[in-house]
């Protein structure tokens, strides 16, 4: 059973920074589609990037693009989402989510994943 903790959360202020992380553990193949949501009050669930483990390919929401990476440290079992030049607008409950897969391209939409963390929240006040 695949495991997921997210940490990383807090309050910035616009254009400011954070990083969040996602430990995994519990999974004993590396060809995981590791990806980042998250969810607005009021809002559905959306994505935001997603990295495929055995090599690296990442996918983002146009949205964040050219503020957002993420990445991964195989080592430490855990993936990363930097979040530079924040806005109100990235206020949300973000999740990281993983599941079993040959590819990550075509895996967008939450009810692509079948493995969720508990979400650490992100709040950006202007």
């Amino acid at each position: 059973q695949v495991q997921l903790v997210e940490s990383g959360g807090g309050s910035v202020q616009a254009g400011g920074s954070l990083r969040l992380s996602c430990l995994a553990s519990g999974y004993t193949d590396s060809r995981y589609c590791m990806g980042w949501f998250r969810q607005a009050p009021g809002k559905e669930r959306e994505g935001v990037a997603r990295i495929y483990i055995p090599v690296g390919t990442t996918y983002y929401a146009p949205s964040v693009k050219g503020r957002f990476t993420i990445s991964q440290d195989n080592a430490k079992n855990t993936v990363y989402l930097q979040m530079d030049n924040l806005k109100p607008e990235d206020t949300a409950m973000y999740y990281c989510a993983a599941q079993f897969a040959y590819s990550c391209y075509s895996l967008s939409a939450p009810k692509d994943f079948n493995y969720w963390g508990q979400g650490t929240q992100v709040i950006v006040s202007s």
